[in-house]
C-alpha cells in the first residue's frame, strides 16, 4: 500500500510539472498585435490589410489598434497594454511618439514579446527587436534632389517645409532632412526639424500627416510669404492638402512644385495629374507581412530578423515616381509606380 501511494504522489508531481511548463508554439494559437498610427491615413489602412492577409495565410490571430489623430500617443501605450495582458508573442507599431512610446515597448520585450517597428524608427532605433521600413532619409533626398534639379536656379528658391507633428517622431525628422539635404541646404542639427536659417525656408508647419492640416499648414506659410514656389511635404494627403490651399489662393498654375513621400495610388495619380511633381514610393504591405511571418518565427523557435547588410534597419526598398525625370536622379514613372502602387 506504502509503494502505490508513493507511484501515485510521483504520478501526480511529474503531472503538475507539466502543467506548469509554459505551452509550446503550435500547441495553442499565435497571437500577434499591430497598433498604427491611425486608421484614416491610406498607408495605415494598407498596413493593417497586409498585416491581416499574411496573419490569415498562416493562421495568426491578429489584433489592430490604432491612434485617433497621427500623434495620438496615449492610445498607443493603452494598446501596449492591452498587447501585454493578452499574451500576444509579437507587437508590430508605427509609433507616434517614436521617444516616449520607448518606455512601455520595453516592458513589452521584458515580458517576452517581439517588439517591431514599421515604417517609424523608434529612438534609440534599438528599442525595437527590429525594424522593417523604408530608408525615410533617402526618400526625403531623392525628392530634394528631383526638386533642386526640377527647380534649376535654387539661389531663388522659397520654400515651405509641410512637417507631421511638433514631437518630430524620427520618420517626419528623417524625411525633411533628407529633402533638405537633397536640395542642398545645411540642415544644422541632423537630429531635429526646424533649426536651419537658410533665408529660403519660409517656415515648418505641422500637418499631422492629414488633407486637413497640410491645408492649414500651407495657408499659414502663404501669410508669411505668398511667393512660396517650392514645397516639401511629409506625406500624400498632406500634399493634397496643400494643393488645395495653393488652388483657393489662386495659385495652382503657377508652376509651384510639390514633392512629397508614399506612393500610394491616389498620391501617383497625382503626380500623373501634375499636382505633385515626384513621391517617394514606399511598400507597407512589405512591411507588415514581412513583421507577421516575424512574429510567427519568434514564437515558434525564439529567431529575430536580421537586418539588411550595412544598415541597423530592414529595408523594404523606395522608389521615387515622376514623370519629369531629373539627370542623375534615378526614378520610375507613374505607369510603374500605379503598378507598384497601393490604397
Amino acid at each position: 500500500m506504502r509503494k502505490l501511494s508513493l507511484v501515485l504522489a510521483s504520478l501526480m508531481a511529474v503531472a503538475f510539472t507539466f502543467a506548469t511548463l509554459p505551452a509550446k508554439a503550435g500547441s495553442h494559437a499565435i497571437e500577434a498585435c499591430l497598433i498604427t498610427k491611425t486608421d484614416i491615413n491610406p498607408f495605415f489602412v494598407k498596413m493593417k490589410e497586409g498585416a491581416k492577409a499574411k496573419a490569415d495565410e498562416l493562421g495568426i490571430k491578429l489584433s489592430t489598434f490604432a491612434g485617433k489623430i497621427d500623434g495620438d500617443h496615449e492610445t498607443q501605450v493603452k494598446a501596449v497594454e492591452t498587447c501585454i495582458a493578452s499574451g500576444a508573442s509579437g507587437i508590430l507599431i508605427a509609433a507616434s511618439d517614436t521617444k516616449a512610446i520607448t518606455t512601455p515597448l520595453q516592458q513589452a520585450r521584458d515580458a517576452g514579446l517581439l517588439v517591431i517597428a514599421l515604417d517609424t524608427p523608434l529612438e534609440p532605433i534599438t528599442a525595437a527587436d527590429s525594424t522593417f521600413a523604408t530608408d525615410n532619409f533617402k526618400a526625403g533626398q531623392l525628392i530634394g534632389e528631383w526638386a533642386a534639379s526640377s527647380f534649376g536656379d535654387t539661389s531663388k528658391a522659397i520654400i515651405a517645409m509641410l512637417n507631421l507633428n511638433i514631437s518630430q517622431p524620427s520618420v517626419d525628422v528623417l524625411r525633411d532632412q533628407g529633402f533638405l539635404t537633397g536640395f542642398g541646404i545645411d540642415t544644422k542639427d541632423i537630429t531635429r526639424w526646424g533649426d536651419e536659417d537658410d533665408p529660403r525656408i519660409v517656415g515648418n508647419e505641422p500637418t499631422n500627416g492629414n488633407e486637413e492640416g497640410g491645408r492649414d499648414a500651407m495657408e499659414k506659410l502663404l501669410q508669411k510669404n505668398p511667393d512660396i514656389n517650392v514645397v516639401y511635404t511629409l506625406n500624400e494627403p498632406a500634399a493634397a492638402g496643400a494643393y488645395e490651399a495653393l488652388k483657393a489662393a489662386g495659385k495652382a498654375d503657377d508652376g509651384i512644385l510639390i514633392v512629397s513621400v508614399d506612393g500610394g495610388c491616389p498620391g501617383v495619380q497625382d503626380v500623373k495629374d501634375g499636382v505633385i511633381g515626384a513621391t517617394s514610393q514606399q511598400y507597407p504591405l512589405l512591411m507588415a507581412s514581412l513583421g507577421v511571418e516575424a512574429i510567427k518565427a519568434w514564437a515558434e523557435n525564439g529567431t529575430k530578423p536580421a537586418n539588411t547588410p550595412g544598415l541597423d534597419f530592414f529595408d523594404t526598398g523606395v522608389n521615387l515616381v515622376t514623370d519629369q525625370p531629373a539627370s542623375g536622379v534615378p526614378s520610375i514613372d507613374t505607369a510603374e509606380g500605379m503598378d507598384r502602387c497601393w490604397g
